[in-house]
């Protein structure tokens, strides 16, 4: 029997299809499907259902993760030494703490595929070093020979486009005023969605250097061509998720974060849905042509809204 959220991957891909469909009888190379979404909104599990449709409807399709592209965990340990003042880099997962060449070089040789290649997809194992994570070995990693017609891209981060210097600056001097909500919130604060302040300018002018060049090789609207966007009108609900997919995996495993823990994890990627989140409602795509879809969800990851930009 079909669940919520199989129905709904049906509903959002039956608008997308016949544009995907057209492109790809236009063009020998693979599509590229963005999937991106909050923490805890269930952007994994949609790519998986999203490839179970598409496969149901023949193609051929795998994922691959933005977080499979983490740099090695020598080299996030030594990037975080080099800047310990910056703390934006003290877990993985902003821009700056991806291998942006091995990105490059997947999506290069994805979407230059000849008939006999084949191709390895990336993996980085979460569980070494206690949790800090490794890049798994490469005789690990999955080979693919067919050639596919679609690849699922899912990163939570995709569809965030880089901002002027002056708008940076000019968010962050907002985020200053003293009549701001959260901005001096404390890390066990579970609903500050205004972190900024936490921050140093010049570490975000940072973070937005690295998105630029990420949206330059292998993330921008040039290179994905459709995306899906997991989103809610409460951005508090980040929080919330985070808190309860922790609790579900402590009574299941007697193991995890601490909510202190999780709340400040949550903490380090929240400047960046501060900064890009509002571009992306407005449109990835210049032309806002319908290659995008949001799909908006309740506090209870309800699906409340579905429509196309």
């Amino acid at each position: 029997m079909a669940t919520d959220l199989d129905l709904n991957v049906r509903r959002v891909m039956d608008l997308l299809a016949p544009k995907i469909g057209l492109q790809m009888s236009q063009s020998e190379r693979p599509v590229i499907l963005g999937i991106t979404g909050l923490q805890g909104s269930g952007k994994s599990t949609w790519a998986s259902k999203v490839v179970d449709y598409l496969t149901f409807n023949d193609n051929h399709a795998f994922t691959v993760s933005l977080d499979d592209f983490y740099k090695t965990h020598d080299d996030l340990i030594a990037q975080r030494d080099r800047n310990p003042e910056n703390r934006l880099y003290r877990t993985r997962g902003q821009p700056g703490t991806h291998d942006e060449q091995l990105a490059k070089d997947f999506f290069a040789r994805l979407t230059s595929w000849e008939d006999d290649s084949e191709l390895q997809i990336p993996s980085f194992d979460k569980s070494r070093f206690n949790g800090e994570g490794d890049r798994a070995p490469v005789s690990s990693w999955a080979i693919v020979r067919q050639k596919p017609h679609i690849v699922v891209f899912e990163g939570w981060c995709l569809g965030f486009r880089p901002l002027e210097q002056t708008k940076v600056e000019s968010k962050y001097q907002f985020a200053q005023e003293p009549n701001m909500p959260n901005g001096t919130a404390s890390t066990n604060e579970t609903s500050s969605t205004n972190t900024l302040s936490d921050h140093k300018l010049a570490h975000l002018h940072e973070l937005n250097q690295s998105l630029s060049r990420y949206n330059d090789t292998f993330m921008g609207p040039q290179h994905i061509d459709f995306l899906i966007h997991i989103d809610t009108n409460d951005l508090k609900n980040v929080y919330r998720w985070r808190l309860q997919q922790e609790h579900a995996m402590i009574e299941e495993k007697g193991t995890g974060m601490t909510d202190d823990q999780v709340v400040s994890f949550i903490r380090g990627y929240m400047p960046s849905y501060e900064l890009y989140l509002d571009g992306l409602r407005d449109g990835f795509y210049p032309s806002n042509d319908q290659r995008q879809a949001r799909v908006v969800l309740g506090g209870e990851r309800q699906v409340e809204d579905i429509k196309l930009l």
